[in-house]
């Protein structure tokens, strides 16, 4: 499955960031979710860093081991196409100064 121009690597198209977030939650994810679970009255996900979180711990639980790109990917694609929540300039690959969350990703990994 190729979602758009992406690079190269040895034969394997690997897409751009915005995309790559929809094909890993295609991959990994969307067998045991669906648009319900996320449009649920009682969802977890109610603004950025939690959004972030959930799909930090979910990979975790699944045993992904995804990088923070990832994670940060994956969140945005769930953002762009499910939750519309105010989000921060996240820079993929660099996390906030300060940010507790991003620390504690690193113990989750």
């Amino acid at each position: 499955m190729v979602l758009g121009a992406g690079v190269s690597l040895g034969g394997a198209q690997v897409p751009p960031a915005a995309e790559r977030g929809e094909l890993l939650y295609a991959i990994h994810c969307i067998a045991c979710h669906n648009e319900q679970l996320h449009w649920r009255d009682r969802k977890v996900a109610s603004d950025w860093p939690r959004l972030k979180a959930e799909v930090r711990r979910w990979q975790a639980v699944a045993q992904l081991r995804w990088s923070e790109d990832d994670i940060v990917a994956v969140a945005r694609y769930l953002n762009r196409a499910i939750y519309r929540l105010p989000q921060p300039g996240d820079v993929v690959g660099v996390a906030p100064p300060g940010d507790a969350e991003s620390r504690a990703a690193g113990s989750v990994r």
